[in-house]
């Protein structure tokens, strides 16, 4: 899937993998990756960027850890995070049903709520 298709939401596909613990960037791309039935495939550029603003947002935190001689970064999610976590659910879940019922307009419309 291009990279254009998934821009709007990658703050929550990031935040998603990262609900349940921490995750190195390699990880959070296999994770998506793996999430997504192999649909969704991100590269560095994308997601580097973007953790890197939800940390400056506060909604993530990251630290250093050394695995042999290597060091790589983790991240994890504040509870600020947490909470833009669930907003991002509850505003796809409303996009996704205002798109699906302009799409199949036979569909009977269900409520957001």
């Amino acid at each position: 899937m291009r990279a254009d298709r998934v821009r709007g939401h990658l703050d929550g596909l990031l935040m998603a993998v990262l609900e349940q613990g921490p995750l190195h960037g390699y990880a959070i791309i296999t994770a998506v990756q793996r999430r997504s039935g192999g649909v969704l495939d991100l590269r560095t550029g994308t997601i580097y960027p973007a953790l890197n603003k939800l940390e400056r947002l506060g909604l993530l935190t990251s630290s250093w850890e050394s695995v042999g001689e290597r060091r790589r970064r983790s991240y994890q999610l504040t509870d600020a995070g947490r909470r833009s976590l669930a907003e991002e659910r509850t505003a796809w879940r409303e996009f996704t049903m205002a798109i699906g019922s302009v799409l199949n307009p036979g569909a009977e419309p269900r409520s957001a709520v």
